[in-house]
C-alpha cells in the first residue's frame, strides 16, 4: 500500500471498536454522517417499554441513527447483504417521511430475506451432514430447502414447530423427519432436550433429573426404520415401543395420561402451542429480538430459567403477545422491531453506563457474521467465491457465486467462514456462532492475498476509475463499501491521497483497502 492506513481507519472513528472507550458524558448533537437529530419513527409500543426502563435507570438513549446507518443496517439485519450504492442514493433522495417502513417492506418480498432468515433457523435447527448430526448432504439441503420456502411461503412457526415435532416419514421426501435426526443420539433424553432447546429456549442442564426424563416420555416411541434407498431413513411413531405408564407430567407441572395408541409428540406439541402457552412464543419472539437486536431480552436466548430473569419482563410479554395474536408471524415480529425507534437508535452510546447495552440505549456495534462478511467483501469487489463440501456425495461443488448464507448445508464451509466464526452446528446453541475479534482476522484483510486478489482483479474497482456524472469516484467508492456518501473531510483526504499518488489506480486500491479495514465496514452499526 501506497499510503499509511491508519490515516483512512480514523476516519469511521466515531463508531469505536467494541471494546474501546466511549464519549463520557452524553453528546449535546449528532456526529455525522451516523446520526440524525431527531427520529421519523412514530413512538411504539416497544419504545414506551424500554424508554420508560431507561428513565428509571436515568440512563440516556442515544441518537436516531442516520438514513444511511439505517439502510446497511436493515439490509444486512433482515436480508444479509449490503445495498447496493444506488439503492442507497437512491433512498437518501427519497424525502418520504415513511420510506423507512416502506424499505422493510420492500426486504420481506425480497429473496435473500428467505436465505437469510433460513440461515438462522439452520444455526438452531442443526441443518449440516457432518459429525455428529449425520444428516448426509441430500437430507440436509432438503431440511434447508424446507426452511427456506416455510419462510418464503410466510407459514406461521406455530404450523412449522409443530411439522417438525410430530414428523413422520421418509428424511428424503419428508424434509421435517431430519429434526429427528439431527441429534447426538437417538435416546428419549436427548430428543427431549433437543426440542427443549429449540422451541423453549431451555438448555439440558436447566432441567432437574425428573424433569428431564418426565419431557423424555413424550419422545420415547420415535422409531427408525432403514430402507433399501442408500442413506434413507423412516421416522414415525412406534407403537411397538411401551407407552409411557401412568400420568406424565408436563414442563409447567400438569400431569396428564396419553393413550396407548396416541403419538406422545401430537400432544406435547398441542400442549407447547397453544397461544396461551408461553414456552415456544416467548423464546422465539427473544430469539428474533436477539438477531436484530445482538441481545435477547433473556441473555443468551437460549438460555431461559429462572435464575436467567429477562432484563424486560413487561417488553418480552408484549412481544409474546404480539407473536401469538398475529397468527404466529415472524414477518409481524421483524417489522415491529424494525420499525421502532428503539431499533433505530445510533450506535454510538450516549453514556458509559454498563446498563445501556442491557437496556437497549443504542444498538449493539457488533461484527458482521461471517457468511455476511463474505458475501459483502464479494458483493463490493465484483468476486465470488467458491464453496464445496468434503461429504463424497453429488451436488457438493455449489454454483459458483453462491452467497454464504444461501449455503444449505453447515458442512459446506471454507477457511474464511471458519475463521470468522460460522458455527460448527453441533449443539443448536447460538454461542456456538462466534463474533469475537481475533488478530489473524484482522491480519486477513489487513494482509491476506485472498482480499489483495479481490480488490486488485474488481471489476466494480475498473468501473470507478472512469466514473462520470454526479457520482465522483470517492462518492462511488463510499456508496459501494460504507454505503453512505463520504464527508468533505474525507472528499479532501481522497483527493490528496489521488494527488499523491502517479498512478491513479493504485489510489483506488489503496483507499478501498482502507476502507475495507474500517470497523464502519467490518460491523453492523
Amino acid at each position: 500500500m501506497k499510503i499509511p492506513i491508519i490515516v483512512w481507519l480514523t476516519m469511521g472513528a466515531a463508531l469505536a471498536a467494541p471494546n474501546a472507550s466511549l464519549e463520557p458524558k452524553p453528546l449535546s448533537s449528532p456526529r455525522l454522517p451516523f446520526e440524525a437529530a431527531s427520529f421519523s419513527a412514530p413512538r411504539s409500543r416497544i419504545d414506551e417499554f424500554v424508554f420508560a426502563r431507561l428513565s428509571k435507570e436515568k440512563i440516556p438513549a442515544a441518537f436516531p441513527c442516520s438514513d444511511a446507518v439505517f439502510i446497511r443496517r436493515v439490509f444486512i439485519d433482515l436480508i444479509g447483504t449490503l445495498p447496493t450504492g444506488d439503492e442507497v442514493s437512491s433512498f437518501l433522495a427519497d424525502k418520504a417521511s415513511d420510506k423507512r417502513a416502506k424499505l422493510v417492506e420492500t426486504l420481506f418480498t425480497r429473496e435473500e430475506f428467505a436465505d437469510y432468515w433460513a440461515m438462522r433457523l439452520s444455526d438452531v435447527l442443526r441443518v449440516k451432514s457432518e459429525f455428529p448430526i449425520n444428516l448426509w448432504p441430500n437430507p440436509a439441503q432438503s431440511y434447508h430447502r424446507m426452511l427456506r420456502a416455510n419462510i418464503q411461503a410466510n407459514v406461521p412457526v406455530n404450523t412449522l414447530a409443530r411439522n417438525l415435532l410430530t414428523a413422520t416419514g421418509s428424511n428424503m421426501r419428508v424434509p421435517e423427519s431430519n429434526f429427528y435426526r439431527a441429534v447426538e443420539n437417538r435416546e428419549p433424553r436427548s430428543l427431549a432436550a433437543a426440542a427443549s432447546l429449540a422451541f423453549m429456549g431451555v438448555r439440558r442442564e436447566a432441567w432437574t433429573n425428573a424433569q428431564l426424563d418426565s419431557l423424555a416420555m413424550f419422545f420415547s416411541r420415535v422409531g427408525y426404520k432403514a430402507t433399501s434407498e442408500w442413506k434413507e431413513e423412516i421416522v414415525y411413531f412406534d407403537e411397538s415401543k411401551p407407552a409411557p405408564s401412568n400420568s406424565v407430567r408436563l414442563p409447567d407441572g400438569q400431569k396428564i395420561t396419553i393413550p396407548p395408541d396416541v403419538d406422545p409428540r401430537t400432544v406435547f406439541a398441542d400442549w407447547l402451542l397453544q397461544p396461551q402457552n408461553p414456552w415456544f412464543a416467548r423464546s422465539f419472539a427473544n430469539r428474533v429480538w436477539f438477531w436484530l437486536l445482538g441481545r435477547g431480552i433473556v441473555n443468551e436466548p437460549d438460555d431461559f430459567r429462572t435464575s436467567n430473569p429477562p432484563s424486560d419482563p413487561k417488553l418480552l410479554a408484549y412481544l409474546e403477545k404480539e407473536f401469538t395474536s398475529h397468527g404466529y408471524d415472524m414477518r409481524h415480529l421483524i417489522r415491529l422491531i424494525a420499525n421502532s425507534r428503539t431499533y433505530q437508535l445510533s450506535s454510538i452510546p450516549a453514556t458509559t453506563d454498563p446498563k445501556v447495552a442491557e437496556l437497549f440505549g443504542c444498538y449493539p456495534l457488533r461484527r458482521l457474521d461471517a457468511e455476511v462478511m463474505i458475501d459483502a467483501l464479494c458483493a463490493v469487489t465484483g468476486s465470488s467465491e467458491t464453496y464445496s463440501s468434503l461429504i463424497p456425495e453429488p451436488f457438493t461443488f455449489l454454483p459458483e457465486g453462491t452467497r454464504a448464507v444461501a449455503l444449505p448445508d453447515g458442512s459446506i464451509s471454507s477457511s474464511f467462514l471458519e475463521l470468522f466464526g460460522r458455527p460448527n452446528r453441533d449443539s443448536g446453541l447460538a454461542a456456538e456462532r462466534s463474533l469475537k475479534p481475533s488478530g489473524n482476522q484482522s491480519l486477513h484483510f489487513l494482509n491476506s492475498s485472498h482480499v489483495r486478489n479481490k480488490i486488485e482483479k474488481s471489476a466494480l474497482l475498473r468501473d470507478v476509475l472512469v466514473t462520470n456524472g454526479p457520482n465522483t469516484p470517492v462518492t462511488r467508492l463510499y456508496l459501494q463499501i460504507l454505503s453512505r456518501l463520504p464527508t468533505d473531510e474525507e472528499t479532501r483526504l481522497f483527493r490528496e491521497t489521488v494527488a499523491a499518488t502517479p498512478n491513479k489506480r493504485d489510489a483506488i486500491i489503496d483507499v478501498t483497502w482502507a476502507l475495507l479495514n474500517t470497523t464502519e465496514f467490518l460491523c453492523r452499526h
